[in-house]
């Protein structure tokens, strides 16, 4: 029985991966498709109507719209089992492309009262479309599923616009990984880090939780030539800023996780004479623990104070939270490594990184695995490829096969453990 049972997954891995063959060219002209007509988060119609168009073309069952501009496509196997989910991001960047390509986008909108290009500087294009091809191929298989797929087509993974909500939070809070339940999920990103024909992954914690917080510190304003009739709040930021550096080099337990304090604006005054009353600055904080990260809040708050305070002056401190933790859960990265390495001899295990992604909410509720796809042209070394989010970015198309290999295998492994 054992015997049969492993002729009857062999036969259909072939038949996934003749599948999976089969549609990479119509994966392809989906991916440039979507590329030369990109979307901001929680604004993606066209592409959320072209992803729902094809998921009832394939005779999936489609939940739309959630969070906004969100997809959900449920496909029921012919038999009962498990329930796996799928996840693609949609949105775009407001990023102006600088790729010479047949299909670069031209398009151009409103962000934050400014005229942007917009580009598909992430490679949610190819997520997009490799998610729609695996939607086909386990589609032409579906009387042979044990269990359930769930497509997840979220918009808004670089964050809604001002004043909204978005993203993977939203379409956990309406209800994505219910009806039917998720038991797992499972997301890919493409990179420019990694060659194409090569996967990569971390167990645990694979990238940081990222925060933002803002520091208003409140002085009073005199002339630049008498600072001792005021309290100059631009000398009190200055030593702020270089004391929030001390807290993840001699604060924090480095050897566990790092982290990372970033001051990315300061504004105050407008005239060279003038010592303002205020000034402010901006800034992101990442870490890799969870407890690291509660304690990060607790220091940066006290620190910016105890200065301010020192000085006769007041700080501000405002921390808005925003990604978990991306956690691989350790038992399931371990189980579907052994999928991975089936589909590719390049599958290597990478340390974290300080970046983020919105995937985490899913994690919350699930284990999950979020896992690297190489889409770097061969003849290019890590340093010469432009990194995501540049407006150079390019993505080889020759990688994309790999990912939906990669996925839908996952999948069915998944299913039919």
């Amino acid at each position: 029985m054992i015997i049969m049972a492993v002729a009857v997954s062999t036969a259909l891995d072939q038949r996934i991966d003749e599948a999976a063959k089969k549609v990479e060219p119509s994966v392809v002209e989906c991916r440039r498709d979507i590329h030369q007509h990109p979307e901001l988060g929680n604004r993606e119609f066209r592409t959320s109507k072209l992803v729902a168009d094809k998921l009832k073309q394939l005779g999936i069952e489609v939940r739309t719209p959630i969070a906004h501009t969100g997809v959900v496509g449920i496909l029921r196997g012919g038999n009962a089992g498990r329930v796996v989910g799928l996840r693609a991001d949609m949105d775009a960047l407001p990023v102006t492309e600088q790729v010479d390509l047949p299909f670069k986008s031209t398009v151009r909108t409103t962000y934050n009262g400014q005229e942007v290009g917009v580009m598909h500087a992430c490679g949610h294009d190819a997520h997009v479309a490799i998610l729609l091809g695996v939607a086909e191929v386990l589609s032409s298989i579906r009387s042979e599923l044990p269990g359930t797929v769930v497509f997840l087509f979220q918009p808004a993974e670089e964050g809604a616009p001002q004043g909204e909500e978005g993203g993977a939070a939203l379409m956990v809070k309406e209800g994505a990984l219910n009806n039917p339940k998720v038991d797992a999920v499972f997301g890919l990103h493409v990179t420019s880090r990694y060659p194409v024909g090569e996967i990569a992954y971390r167990p645990g914690a694979e990238l940081a939780a990222v925060d933002s917080f803002r520091i208003k510190v409140h002085g009073k304003q005199t002339h630049g030539a008498y600072p001792w009739l005021g309290v100059d709040p631009i000398v009190i930021a200055s030593q702020i800023v270089l004391a929030l550096q001390t807290i993840p080099s001699r604060q924090l337990d480095v050897s566990l996780a790092p982290a990372v304090i970033t001051v990315g604006a300061i504004h105050g005054g407008v005239r060279n004479n003038i010592i303002p009353d205020d000034v402010e600055m901006i800034g992101t904080i990442r870490s890799l623990d969870e407890q690291m990260r509660d304690d990060i809040h607790v220091r940066i708050k006290r620190t910016a104070e105890g200065i301010a305070a020192s000085a006769g002056s007041k700080a501000e401190v405002t921390i808005e939270p925003g990604y978990p933790v991306t956690y691989n859960d350790p038992k399931l990265t371990e189980q579907m490594a052994l999928t991975l390495r089936r589909m590719t001899n390049d599958v290597i295990v990478v340390n974290p990184t300080l970046g983020a992604e919105d995937f985490s909410f899913y994690q919350q509720k699930v284990p999950g695995l979020f896992f690297w796809l190489g889409t770097r042209p061969k003849n290019q070394t890590a340093e010469q490829a432009a990194s995501n989010h540049s407006p150079l970015f390019f993505v080889d198309e020759s990688g994309l096969g790999l990912g939906i290999r990669a996925m839908a295998h996952v999948a069915v492994d998944y299913l039919r453990q």
